[in-house]
């Protein structure tokens, strides 16, 4: 297993375990991730196994405490001295859930927050991924005021 940061040759990657992983609605699409990319390389986090992309974790830095929708929509509210670390989406491959990729990576996207002296990380989720961020430390905050893709989502926060 190998973690580390996106380049430009990931996108196709990325954006392939994307689409396996949200409904249309949820997932960014290809020119989306690519202006992450561009914008925010160092807060993309993949997990390869034997040169395969099987789980990935991607968000924007910001000083706003709480994840809005309109960071889905634009790379450029990004900060890189932001306080807050957003997660966007945690994927892994479907033919790769239930093997522990998506915590390794989880772990290692939280490691570099806190050594970049972030205050926490703050994600969205659906009901049913509750306690998979709880074992994390992540916080229940409550129903979440995004409405991305037309979904209920809980909004999550780890606080260091």
């Amino acid at each position: 297993m190998d973690i580390r940061h996106a380049t430009n040759e990931d996108i196709s990657a990325i954006a392939l375990v994307e689409s396996l992983c949200f409904p249309a609605a949820e997932a960014a699409t290809i020119s989306s991730i690519t202006d992450r990319v561009n914008t925010y390389p160092k807060h993309f986090w993949l997990c390869f196994v034997d040169g395969v992309l099987v789980s990935f974790i991607n968000g924007l830095c910001t000083n706003a405490k709480d994840l809005t929708d309109d960071m889905f929509e634009s790379a450029a509210i990004h900060d890189e001295n932001g306080e807050w670390q957003m997660i966007f989406s945690v994927s892994t491959h479907p033919s790769y859930t239930g093997k522990g990729y998506a915590s390794a990576t989880l772990k290692r996207a939280i490691s570099d927050c806190r050594r970049d002296k972030r205050k926490g990380v703050v994600l969205t989720c659906k009901e049913a991924l509750l306690p998979f961020y709880a074992r994390f430390g992540f916080i229940n905050e409550g129903v979440s005021k995004s409405e991305h893709g037309g979904a209920r989502w809980y909004q999550m926060r780890l606080t260091f």
